[in-house]
């Protein structure tokens, strides 16, 4: 067992060093992956938590493609740079400076001028996150006296355009509400929301979220008093809402492939009324890429 588990750790390591080179770039030393090899290779790697990108020439070059910022404008020196090495021959107007966009672009020019060029390239590829939660919520949006909170749990599909991750994203959710005696009530929520990163960095990213669906299936005790007459009621409801309940979250990277999430949700809603109490619905998790 020990002698095949030394194999496999060989191979992953034969297969990293396969993956990754050290290069030296204007006397800085640096590892970079090789995604694209051809008339112009690209390079590329997340760097001090920033993707950086580099180009190789045929005279084995090696060049840096920037997007610095000046006065509040971004100054686009990559587009320049692949406008002089590709002749002109390729629109830039469009290109971003992200892995897809830039493999997408040289995989284009590559095959332009070498007939023999076998393209790398998968377009229009989706990526998708899977996420699991758990929290506590004062339910801002149902009666709730004496601003109890109660715990939840839930799930989450994530789907993000792979183009070197997309600001964007939708997700769909479940979320359970549990109940508890001072407070009996409890419901089972699934929603359909959207995504936008304001801060989109490779090991941080901050965003806001709205949930422009939901369903849930909800049950309440409600006891009423009537002079002195106690009766206790259950009520079992299904209800579909657009309410556009708005909320915040991070994803913090702790692997190539996972993070840890952390949201504050349901600060307020468009169509829906809170009912007194400001939320009080927090959340920890743990996400990571299908």
């Amino acid at each position: 067992m020990k002698k095949f588990v030394c194999l496999v750790c060989l191979l992953f390591s034969f297969s990293f060093a396969e993956a990754q080179e050290t290069f030296i770039v204007n006397d800085e030393q640096l590892v970079l992956k090789n995604e694209v090899d051809g008339k112009l290779d690209l390079l590329w790697n997340i760097i001090d938590g920033k993707y950086r990108y580099f180009v190789r020439t045929e005279g084995n070059k090696i060049i840096e493609l920037k997007n610095t910022k000046k006065d509040g404008k971004f100054q686009q020196e990559y587009k320049a740079l692949l406008n002089e090495l590709t002749d002109a021959s390729m629109d830039t107007k469009r290109l971003n400076l992200t892995l897809f966009s830039l493999k997408e672009f040289i995989d284009k020019y590559n095959g332009s001028v070498d007939s023999s060029y076998q393209s790398t390239v998968v377009r229009n590829k989706l990526l998708f996150r899977l996420g699991l939660f758990g929290g506590i919520t004062n339910s801002p949006f149902v009666t709730n006296p004496d601003n109890l909170t109660t715990p939840f749990f839930g799930g989450e599909l994530e789907v993000l355009d792979v183009n070197q991750i997309s600001r964007h994203a939708v997700f769909l959710q479940l979320k359970h509400v549990l109940e508890q005696d001072e407070l009996q009530y409890s419901t089972t929520e699934l929603a359909l929301g959207y995504r936008f990163r304001f801060i989109n960095k490779a090991k941080f990213s901050l965003y806001g979220n709205v949930k422009f669906a939901t369903l849930n299936f909800s049950k309440a005790v409600v006891v009423t008093d009537n002079n002195g007459t106690i009766t206790t009621e259950e009520f079992n409801e299904t209800a579909f809402d657009v309410p556009f309940i708005f909320g915040v979250g991070a994803d913090i990277r702790i692997t190539e492939n996972s993070f840890i999430t952390l949201a504050y949700n349901e600060l307020f809603a468009i169509l829906l009324d809170n009912q007194g109490n400001f939320s009080q619905d927090f959340s920890i998790g743990y996400k990571f890429n299908l």
